[in-house]
């Protein structure tokens, strides 16, 4: 699985436009993260993003709820609200966002939520967890120094992406991911890779999301 975790600049001036070339290049979900957009524009992005995921899903023939984790997705960062009211499929929690029960109380009952996690310890909590607050899949970050932005925390590594994907939780590896570390994640035991520096950078991104 492919997840791109991009900003309302990465998505250029047609937000349904780019959306649409990454879902047609192989990105399975699109993460909109954009901290510096009042709710209003955050809405107005998610809007777009989600109309070109129902338009891949009726391209498809998938427009209803099955489809498993490698239908189009569209996720919105942190703001449940935003989520729900744009009619995206999930919300991806940060440190300041709600907790997972709460978040899973407030959106339809298919909706997926997802957690960041940086270190094993964190991911072996999660485990600990009942059922209700457990999320739907985690990101785990840095398995290698990020492209997009300078390293904030040392790098894991594939071994212990590999420990980490033991647990009950689907683990997608975050940070530094390229077309060759996304194989070496996969066969760690990673659900998923998810990007952001090698698809918001490239002039042609869905080449790159094919790749």
């Amino acid at each position: 699985m492919l997840c791109a975790v991009l900003d309302a600049t990465a998505l250029g001036p047609a937000p349904r436009d780019t959306a649409a070339l990454l879902f047609g290049g192989g990105v399975d979900w699109i993460q909109l993260r954009d901290r510096s957009l009042e709710a209003d524009e955050l809405y107005r992005v998610a809007r777009e993003l989600v109309a070109a995921r129902d338009a891949r899903r009726e391209a498809a023939g998938t427009t209803d709820d099955e489809g498993g984790p490698r239908r189009p997705r569209v996720i919105v960062n942190r703001r449940v609200d935003v989520a729900r009211a744009a009619g995206a499929d999930g919300v991806h929690l940060g440190f300041d966002a709600l907790d997972v029960g709460s978040a899973r109380a407030a959106l339809p009952a298919a909706a997926w939520i997802g957690v960041s996690l940086h270190s094993l310890e964190e991911v072996e909590a999660l485990d600990a967890e009942d059922a209700a607050s457990r999320p739907s899949y985690a990101h785990l970050a840095p398995i290698w120094d990020p492209l997009s932005k300078p390293a904030e925390r040392a790098a894991l590594g594939p071994d212990r992406l590999a420990r980490a994907c033991l647990g009950s939780v689907p683990i997608l590896a975050q940070g530094g991911i390229d077309p060759e570390r996304a194989g070496e994640a996969a066969r760690a035991g990673a659900a998923g890779v998810a990007v952001t520096g090698s698809l918001a950078g490239p002039r042609d991104a869905a080449a790159m999301a094919r790749r």
